[in-house]
C-alpha cells in the first residue's frame, strides 16, 4: 500500500487539519496509557496543552518518553503519523496554545464551547504546555 503522507507537503497538509492525536505515555508500572489531545505541529515539534494537575502531566514528569499518533478521519483514506520522542512540560504557553487551538477544534459560536473557553481564560495558570520533540516520525 502506498503511504498517503509520503512527502513533507502531504505530511504538513495532513497535520494542518483539525485531528485528534492520541498521546501515549507510561504509568509507573510501565503499562501504556493513551489519551486524546488537541495538538499543533510546528514543523519541528508537537505542542499540546493540559491541566497542570492532570494524570498525563504527572506521567510525563516521571517519564518523558512518549508517542503521539494522529490518524485519518472516518471515511477518509487510511493514513497516520506517529511521533516518538521526549515530552517537556513548561509552565508558560499552555493557555495561549489552548486559545489558538480552540478556534481550530471548536465552533466558538456555540455557547457551550465559548463558556468552556472563557472558564479556561479566567484560570490561565491551571494550564501548562507539553512539547514533544520527535526523534522519530513514522507515517503510513
Amino acid at each position: 500500500m502506498t503511504d498517503p503522507v509520503d512527502t513533507k507537503a502531504k505530511l504538513e497538509a495532513f497535520l494542518a487539519e483539525p485531528r485528534l492525536g492520541t498521546l501515549i505515555t507510561r504509568r509507573r508500572d510501565g503499562t501504556p496509557v493513551g489519551v486524546p489531545v488537541w495538538f499543533e505541529w510546528t514543523g519541528t515539534s508537537v505542542e499540546m496543552f493540559a491541566s497542570r494537575t492532570s494524570a498525563k502531566v504527572r506521567r510525563v514528569r516521571k517519564n518523558p518518553a512518549a508517542s503521539l499518533v494522529v490518524a485519518n478521519h472516518i471515511g477518509e483514506y487510511e493514513a497516520w503519523v506517529s511521533f516518538e520522542g521526549a515530552v517537556t512540560v513548561s509552565d508558560q504557553g499552555g493557555i495561549e496554545l489552548a486559545n489558538r487551538l480552540a478556534s481550530r477544534y471548536w465552533d466558538l459560536s456555540d455557547p457551550r464551547n465559548r463558556k468552556e473557553l472563557d472558564s479556561w481564560e479566567r484560570n490561565p495558570e491551571a494550564f501548562c504546555l507539553l512539547k514533544l520533540t520527535p526523534h522519530r516520525i513514522r507515517t503510513g
